[in-house]
């Protein structure tokens, strides 16, 4: 089979999974990118995107794109690829409806001989029995018959410059050996890294849920241990740099873990396996303790806050970052939050300030204004959230002058700072 074919491409939902990826295709052939949100598309013509996963260099590089919210323009592509978010409802079950209703467009364009692949993160089997069924019935067409399904999980890292979707391995798959061998072609044109050719779309959707179960199970142990030597008075970073000299040992950090991937896939696997009959016990206890890291460092922080004499309930709380993570606008699932509804809880209402953050949106999804970084004076506590560059850069007395107690509190939730150095300063230093 020829690694390369002509057939015209659509990427459905250009978010920070599905945008990289037909910037990437359309540097070598047509491809028709296609997003409900028509804000989304006007920016994209204009070379703009606000999540910052592509800068406007690349996206003018795409010169066969075609960005779209008119899904008439959905007619004539022969291979679909489905990006669409996979989050969960408040109790913490798969919510699907937005890989339903691209199911639902897609197959309302379908036509015989098409393929249409999947890279949203699902539970094993949601492509066969959730999408395939969907298909079926919108288009009228029989799969693995007169269309074929592919499944290639996403692997991006929101933010990373360095791992871009071209430097990751692609995992790919296809509901038939030949399709499998068309969808591992069409990725080999622009994966450099290469392509894992799974023997089952089931294989490829268990890979990608795992990868993020371990990640959290791991980030799950190093939390626990830090409330354990919380409690002994010992100082985690320290345990773990001195562990870290064994060749073998896992360099995972304690802190919060929001975002959409990691606080939200390993449930996707738990809801299934339950569905089936089994408890899963490890994944949970997982998901518990680092659920409970947001409320756990706020508690901490009003503790060092009472031992400098600090009047909690008319304290100056400064926060910096409220982003899932660093040197990225993505606010979904952000931990942040947690933080903050406990310090209202105890009567403060942070100060909060994230040049990467969206303010409409800050205060559209979550009710929060930020704040211009001139509001951060006469503060009494510091809590460095989210380790942007801008943060990174501040030096240590440029925080203390924006203090007005003579021992303010300074919690660095990542560790960006030297604890000897903090203390020097006349911080009553925390870090997780």
């Amino acid at each position: 089979m020829s690694s390369k074919s002509n057939k015209l491409l659509s990427v459905v939902g250009l978010g920070y999974v599905g945008l990289p990826l037909a910037v990437e295709f359309a540097k070598n052939r047509e491809v028709v990118a296609f997003d409900i949100n028509a804000d989304r598309i006007t920016q994209l013509k204009g070379f703009n995107d606000v999540t910052g996963e592509c800068s406007d260099k690349e996206i003018k590089a795409a010169k066969k794109i075609k960005f779209t919210n008119n899904d008439a323009d959905l007619d004539e592509p022969e291979i679909y690829i489905v990006t669409v978010p996979t989050p969960i409802d408040k109790s913490n079950n798969p919510d699907l409806n937005a890989i339903k209703s691209a199911s639902s467009l897609v197959g309302s364009h379908l036509k015989k001989g098409n393929i249409v692949i999947f890279e949203s993160t699902v539970f094993p089997g949601l492509t066969e029995e959730i999408c395939v069924p969907i298909l079926e019935s919108i288009s009228g067409l029989k799969f693995n018959l007169d269309f074929f399904c592919g499944y290639s999980p996403e692997r991006i890292n929101p933010g990373d410059k360095v791992n871009t979707l071209t430097k990751i391995t692609k995992i790919t798959s296809g509901s038939n050996p030949e399709t499998a061998l068309e969808v591992d072609a069409l990725y080999a044109e622009i994966i450099t890294a290469g392509t894992h050719l799974a023997s089952s779309i089931r294989i490829a959707e268990s890979a990608k849920v795992i990868e993020n179960c371990q990640r959290d199970l791991n980030i799950a142990f190093v939390n626990e241990l830090s409330k354990i030597f919380q409690l002994m008075n010992i100082d985690t970073k320290e345990v773990l740099e001195a562990s870290e000299t064994k060749w073998n040992f896992l360099p995972f950090k304690p802190g919060m873990v929001g975002g959409h991937c990691i606080g939200v896939d390993p449930f996707y696997l738990t809801y299934k396996a339950e569905e089936l009959g089994y408890n899963p016990e490890i994944i949970l206890a997982g998901r518990r303790i680092n659920d409970s890291m947001a409320k756990h460092a706020g508690i901490s922080i009003i503790r060092k806050m009472s031992k400098s004499n600090i009047k909690i309930s008319h304290s100056r709380l400064g926060i910096l970052g409220f982003t899932f993570k660093e040197n990225c606008p993505d606010i979904r699932n952000t931990k942040v939050i947690d933080l903050i509804k406990e310090f209202q809880d105890w009567g403060i209402n942070p100060i909060i300030v994230d040049p990467w953050a969206n303010s409409n949106e800050t205060n559209q999804i979550y009710g929060i204004k930020l704040s211009d970084s001139k509001e951060l004076v006469d503060l009494d506590a510091i809590v460095v959230a989210v380790p942007h560059n801008e943060f990174n850069n501040l030096r240590l007395e440029e925080l203390r002058e924006k203090c007005r107690v003579s021992n303010p509190v300074l919690a660095d939730l990542k560790g960006i700072y030297k604890k000897e150095d903090a203390e020097s300063l006349g911080f009553n230093y925390f870090r997780l």
